[in-house]
């Protein structure tokens, strides 16, 4: 099992909601947020019985404005994205459809000539029919309305009219991750290694914010697709409606029903639903393999024995000679490969299958940060034997690869079909 790694994250006090059964009925409800602020909101709702854990489900709500973000109304966004037009959609996922948006920063509107001016945004805009989703919207503006980091996502307002919600973001340029990655096309640029180890570290930064924060916060669903790039490459954590309080500080963890995507889920969470810091920690192993590979984390068109990315790459991982035969191919070889097996390392230490073995992402960090750039000497060659590495079949794949809310461009590319959801 390894050497477990011994530090302990904070953990300030439990915030749970009440599991409703159903029917239909408006009434006031004075909630206690995941902060421990108290605040009262007017609900029209239809609640349903999720079958575990405790999860409240509300067709609509209207919360309380918070000082760190806008409401805007309707019509603003209707004005911001020309009406919803096709041409603004940049994705799709399980909480609705996300569109490109321009805010105009002194009247908060614009001429609805389809001119594309002021402030670039990300709106996303509800599924009318998707349940979670409005559990999702409210978890967003709850957790993201009162953190600020330099590596997540803003969120710059939200809007609560008409039974319609919607959430206002910053416009991320260059896309997900995932998009990088795994993305094809003209539009698609390869990510050398430094630009990967400055996305590694700058998403690791971000979730050590939040299990180290006051407020402690388990994200339960770090992965590729969640984790977005500004013009510079600067990494930041996207999609907080799965987001969590930590556990109180006599427990070491919160129990409530398992949620997220196959793959990247820790195993104890799906095995028993007991979520706890570390299992944010798995998550990113998964996701540093990934980016170590260029393979998806799951994938049932490779040979047998093949498709689950971090089972059969464990082998390879741990021995630096054979860790270049699973390289991604879209390096070239421009990578340097002490470095290399110094991450490779960390991803195992992170895919710990116990908790408390796992390494916190404050010391996940700090060894990334030691980990020296490309600037230093590269691998030229590849080995003459390489495992099997069959790429997908080309063929046309659903939207929205493992992203239930996207807030980037689309590649201009085929997508993979996503792994399952844990519902």
């Amino acid at each position: 099992m390894g050497i477990c790694w011994g530090s302990k994250a904070p953990a300030p006090v439990t915030a749970h909601s009440d599991l409703s059964r159903g029917g239909t009925s408006q009434t006031t409800i004075t909630t206690t947020s995941s902060w421990g602020f108290s605040s009262t909101s007017r609900f029209s709702h239809s609640s349903v019985s999720t079958g575990s854990g405790q999860e409240s489900v509300t067709a609509a709500a209207h919360f309380l404005p918070l000082p760190n973000l806008r409401s805007f109304t309707l019509a603003e966004l209707k004005a911001a994205t020309r009406n919803f037009k096709s041409d603004t959609l940049l994705g799709e996922g399980g909480f609705g459809k996300v569109f490109k948006g321009w805010i105009d920063d002194r009247s908060s509107s614009r001429s609805g000539n389809g001119s594309s001016s002021g402030t670039p945004v990300a709106v996303k805009k509800l599924n009318s029919e998707s349940v979670q989703g409005i559990i999702e919207w409210q978890t967003e503006v709850d957790f993201l309305g009162r953190l600020s980091h330099p590596h997540l996502v803003k969120l710059l307002g939200y809007c609560s009219e008409n039974e319609e919600l919607l959430l206002v973001y910053e416009f991320m340029q260059k896309g997900s991750l995932e998009n990088h990655l795994f993305g094809r096309g003209a539009m698609v640029e390869p990510l050398p290694w430094d630009i990967r180890l400055k996305i590694a570290v700058g998403a690791a930064r971000g979730l050590a914010f939040l299990h180290t924060s006051e407020k402690q916060v388990i994200y339960r669903d770090f992965k590729a697709s969640n984790i977005l790039l500004d013009g510079d490459y600067n990494a930041k954590i996207s999609d907080f409606g799965l987001a969590r309080p930590g556990p109180s500080e006599s427990k070491s963890h919160v129990t409530t029903r398992i949620i997220g995507t196959y793959g990247y889920a820790a195993p104890e969470y799906v095995a028993t639903g007991h979520l706890y810091v570390k299992s944010d920690v798995f998550g990113f192993g998964v996701v540093l393999v990934e980016m170590l590979t260029g393979l998806r984390v799951l994938d049932p068109q490779r040979p047998n024995g093949q498709e689950n990315l971090v089972e059969w790459a464990k082998p390879f991982l741990s021995n630096k000679r054979k860790l270049n035969g699973v390289m991604d191919s879209k390096l070239r070889g421009k990578y340097p490969s002490a470095a290399a097996y110094q991450v490779a390392q960390l991803a195992l230490n992170c895919l710990e299958q116990e908790p408390k073995c796992r390494p916190s992402m404050e010391e996940v960090v700090v060894t990334l940060e030691k980990i020296e750039p490309t600037r230093a000497q590269r691998t030229t060659s590849q080995p003459k034997v390489r495992p099997s590495r069959p790429g997908p079949p080309n063929k046309p794949r659903q939207k929205n690869p493992q992203g239930r809310s996207p807030i980037h461009p689309r590649p201009n590319a085929t997508h993979h079909q996503a792994p399952p959801r844990l519902r």
